[in-house]
């Protein structure tokens, strides 16, 4: 079981890259309900086996091209954010003071938690993409404008798995001309 959902977490992760445009320095925003993936309710059946196994299939392919993972936690903390040190300076956000627990955060939080060089939690980011697996909504964490994307991954488990990018504001009215490469 954990091979085939790493599988479908690690295409639908390259997948979202590449229809996205994403490029290094950008955020991949990933809210995970392990009890979803595994055919429970949402929350009712954390599980950090089935994190790790998603985890460690799409951290590698993350980090080896520069983008960044916020790991989203689960609604006991808020939807908080877990990122690395440099994404909250980066993006100037205020640290909080908080330790995610497969009861209290998730375990795909945990998990990113335990795993990244320098964590931290924020309460928000603005991120450049997102799937949200197993109904998360992870919509308040992506840039203001944000676009559905449908990729040929369906779901990771049982989890249906949604999927977004963003693109800049268009602004102005009939005369305003855009710049193509940003949509």
């Amino acid at each position: 079981m954990y091979e085939a959902i790493a599988n479908q977490a690690k295409c639908a992760v390259c997948e979202l890259i590449e229809v996205a445009g994403l490029k290094k320095g950008d955020v991949l925003v990933i809210g995970c309900s392990s009890s979803e993936v595994g055919g429970k309710k949402i929350g009712s059946d954390s599980s950090l086996p089935t994190a790790e196994a998603i985890f460690n299939a799409i951290y590698p392919e993350l980090k080896n091209r520069g983008i960044f993972l916020a790991a989203q936690c689960c609604e006991h903390l808020n939807r908080a954010i877990i990122v690395e040190a440099e994404v909250a300076k980066a993006q100037n956000r205020e640290i909080v003071n908080v330790v995610p627990q497969p009861k209290a955060g998730g375990s795909f939080a945990t998990t990113a938690y335990k795993t990244f060089e320098n964590p931290v939690a924020v309460e928000e980011i603005r991120a450049q993409a997102g799937i949200d697996i197993g109904g998360t909504l992870i919509g308040m964490h992506l840039q203001k404008v944000a676009v559905p994307v449908r990729l040929s991954i369906k779901n990771i488990g049982e989890a249906p798995i949604i999927c977004a990018r963003t693109r800049p504001k268009f602004i102005g009215g009939d005369r305003a001309h855009y710049n193509d490469s940003l949509k």
